[in-house]
């Protein structure tokens, strides 16, 4: 634990706080010092079931967390509805934020959020925690050595878990009023997310939902495909890129991505959380062909890479959004914008994509802006 750790209060006691706080209990920079729900009894069961120190301050509502000068940094687990109003009100109390994905139901809330983030000198980092694990950071400088894999022309990304009777009866992911961007928001965040990492965050030209799409009796998309499509310029050939993303709340487990580049591919199955803590892998294939007549292939064989952690990676994310916090607050460096940047093209992607799915899966144009 570092001498002076960064302090986070946790405002609303979704079931992802419970990872969240545990990993802001593991990161060595980082304290979790308050929890706020709607009643004190519910931060105080909160507080029991997690085994919570006695020190962790405990309040009734969320505006006592963000009125506690104590508090450095605000982590909102909150239904995306309710993100805009509390993002903008911690933002204006000087709390840094952790905000959940989706960030916002459309990027005209985010801008809100982002704007009052700037205006005030706060941090503000969603919750993507794969973007932090090493795996993810490995893969980036594989990836983008482009005399390893050359330029990325195919990029398929699937995110799906499935959802019981209870959870489509009672769930706030599947409920208009709290989170209605549904499986798209929930799920298809990760899938967009990975999409535009591996094209080192440029957008896409254009996005396309498939006819594929489900929707519940509220209007709430419960599985999704869509394409979206990259032309880069004057070689198509050349530059050229298709990527096609799935998110579901009808199917089981699968959090796949797989990347195919002019001189080798990258595969990996757990993408989104790792099998396990301590280690994850991924694959990659370089100069693969196919034999004389096909009947098999050359002696190339997929690579496996191994990369060791000694953190979770939600505890990654804590420490580097608590380093970032502690260089403003003592060296009086200005926020990172990479992290708002990042979630600002997410958004206008998903945005794109549930506007093709409104106007019956016609194309969307997007541009950089």
């Amino acid at each position: 634990m570092a001498e002076n750790p960064v302090r986070f209060g946790i405002i609303g006691c979704a079931k992802i706080a419970t990872k969240v706080a545990r990993a802001i209990n593991l990161a060595p920079n980082s304290l979790l010092y308050a929890v706020g729900s709607r009643s004190i009894d519910k931060a105080k069961n909160f507080a029991i079931v997690n085994g919570l120190s006695d020190a962790v301050k405990l309040y009734g509502s969320y505006d006592q967390v963000l009125d506690d000068p104590c508090v450095d940094i605000v982590y909102l687990p909150l239904p995306t509805s309710l993100h805009v109003h509390w993002a903008v009100l911690a933002a204006r109390k000087k709390k840094h934020l952790l905000l959940e994905k989706p960030t916002a139901l459309d990027v005209t809330e985010l801008d809100r959020i982002l704007e009052a983030c700037e205006s005030n000198g706060v941090q503000f980092m969603d919750g993507s925690m794969w973007l932090h694990h090493p795996r993810t950071v490995k893969m980036k400088e594989m990836l983008f050595d482009s005399g390893l894999f050359g330029q990325v022309h195919l990029i398929h990304s699937t995110s799906t878990s499935m959802g019981m009777t209870e959870f489509f009866e009672n769930n706030i992911r599947v409920k208009a009023d709290l989170d209605a961007l549904g499986a798209l928001g929930d799920l298809g965040w990760y899938c967009i997310g990975a999409t535009l990492w591996s094209k080192n965050y440029k957008l896409p030209t254009s996005v396309t939902a498939l006819p594929d799409t489900i929707k519940n009796s509220d209007g709430v998309i419960l599985s999704c495909t869509a394409s979206l499509h990259y032309d880069d310029g004057d070689q198509p050939t050349e530059k050229s890129a298709t990527v096609i993303i799935h998110c579901s709340f009808l199917s089981y487990t699968c959090t796949d991505l797989s990347i195919s580049a002019s001189k080798g591919s990258l595969h990996l199955k757990d993408f989104i959380i790792p099998f396990q803590e301590d280690s994850a892998i991924f694959n990659y294939t370089l100069d693969a062909k196919l034999v004389d007549l096909h009947i098999g292939w050359n002696i190339v064989k997929p690579e496996k890479v191994v990369v060791d952690c000694e953190l979770p990676q939600e505890a990654y994310m804590v420490q580097e959004l608590a380093r970032i916090v502690e260089g403003i607050k003592k060296s009086g460096c200005r926020p990172d914008s990479k992290w708002p940047e990042i979630s600002r093209k997410t958004q206008l992607v998903m945005d794109a994509i549930k506007q093709s799915v409104d106007l019956g899966c016609k194309p969307v144009c997007l541009t950089e802006n």
